[in-house]
């Protein structure tokens, strides 16, 4: 019963429209990983002996939100917009996907993000990948709270977002979506450097070539966002329909 239960998931994950969702996180992640990169290493190319610029986490912050909101925007109806494996897995835990989709969108969203740093890194000779190095006044354990905290906050938000009380997604879900990301960069940046996001941290440190810290952007994150898919699907929105092969509430995440 138990084999059979697992083959008919996992046969929901190799058909072309699961494909299509596939290429869909792939393309979203590459394109808001790229931009968010991107902007830290073009604040470092104009101001190289400066690392503590308001200017430039501010505009890592607008590069964030932008690149995010429209990542969501252009892959919530084929994928429902993770862009995040940390989405990913709240839409798991809150019952909204199930796991091998769920474990499919993790590799596209990590490859996604990889790509995106490889061509930063190929294209920009001479450049560094910028990583999430914590200073000295953050603990491991600290960073791990302040990222599952801001996490809690981006994922609860995808799905107030696609709460299907609210009608139709529209696009003031995905700007939504890509400002609170945004203002947790404000927030946080100078402490974690503002991740929110497993994938975006483990692929500019695997082309960076460095994974110190790596742990605090995949516990903090995977915690944060397993209590807001808890909390939304359990207590705000009971009565919401579970488990979609798309992922997203009412067919949306981030």
């Amino acid at each position: 019963m138990g084999s059979e239960f697992f083959t008919s998931r996992l046969g929901k994950c190799v058909g072309l429209n699961s494909f299509r969702s596939y290429l869909s996180e792939f393309i979203s992640t590459f394109l808001f990983v790229f931009a968010t990169v991107g902007a830290g290493m073009a604040s470092r190319k104009l101001a190289p002996a400066t690392t503590s610029d308001p200017s430039s986490l501010v505009g890592v912050a607008v590069a964030c939100a932008f690149s995010l909101s429209t990542a969501v925007f252009i892959s919530a109806n084929i994928s429902g917009g993770h862009v995040n494996p940390a989405v990913t897995f709240g839409m798991a835990v809150g019952g909204r996907m199930n796991i091998p989709t769920a474990i499919f969108y993790w590799i596209s969203q990590i490859l996604g993000s990889i790509m995106a740093c490889l061509v930063l890194r190929t294209m920009t000779v001479g450049q560094h990948i910028p990583k999430h190095p914590l200073p000295p006044e953050m603990t491991g354990f600290g960073a791990a709270i302040l990222e599952g905290i801001m996490t809690f906050g981006l994922v609860y938000t995808v799905y107030a977002a696609g709460d299907p009380r609210r009608g139709n997604f529209g696009v003031i879900g995905p700007l939504m979506i890509g400002l609170t990301a945004g203002a947790n960069v404000l927030a946080s940046g100078p402490f974690t450097g503002g991740s929110m996001n497993p994938a975006l941290s483990f692929g500019a440190a695997m082309v960076g070539g460095s994974f110190r810290n790596q742990a605090v952007y995949w516990v903090g994150p995977l915690i944060g966002a397993a209590v807001a898919g808890l909390l939304y699907q359990n207590a705000m929105c009971p009565s919401s329909s579970p488990d979609s092969s798309r992922g997203g509430v009412s067919e949306v995440g981030v």
